[in-house]
This record gives structure tokens, sequence and C-alpha cells, in this order.
């Protein structure tokens, strides 16, 4: 069952998707960074975030299709950290049409 973000938070407080959209998305396997949260789904029924939306390569003022953006459950990440959210990296990890 997906978990608040909270309870993935260093510090043990709560945090704003606006804050964890700011720090870069690491996979767990390889150190690589996948890119910046851009957007969440949500399930209406209970408020929890059922997964997260990355753009793989962010910039600013770059218009941006669905191939480059790729959904992760919440239940594949780890860790938020002051600087980066470490995501597990499993098969669940898809591309987003």
């Amino acid at each position: 069952m997906p978990l608040c973000a909270y309870n993935y938070v260093e510090s043990g407080e709560k945090m704003k998707l606006s804050e964890i959209s700011t720090k870069d998305i690491i996979n767990d396997e390889d150190g690589s960074r996948l890119g910046k949260i851009v957007d969440a789904e949500i399930d209406v029924a209970t408020g929890k975030i059922v997964s997260v939306h990355v753009y793989r390569n962010f910039k600013l003022l770059h218009l941006f299709s669905n191939k480059d953006v790729i959904q992760i459950p919440w239940d594949n990440i780890i860790k938020i950290g002051s600087d980066v959210v470490i995501v597990e990296n499993r098969q669940k990890i898809k591309e987003d049409t």
C-alpha cells in the first residue's frame, strides 16, 4: 500500500510535493540521474500518492512529450534525502503512455 511522503524523509518531517519535485531522482542500481518529478498520480479515495511521473531530461523552458516521461510507482521510492530521491530500479518503472 502506498505511504505518505513523510515516511521517507530523512528528518521524519512532512514534505510538500513541490519540495520533492526540486530534487534529482536517482536510480539505486547504478547511481544514474533519472530526472525530476513533474507530476504525481493520487488515489482520490485514500489521498495516497500512487506514482510519480519523472521527466528524464529536465530543462525549465523545454516542452516535453510522453516519451520523455517515466512513471515510477510510489512503492519504488527508497529514501527522500535533502538533495535527492533514491528509487529502486524495478521492472515496474515503465515509460508513460
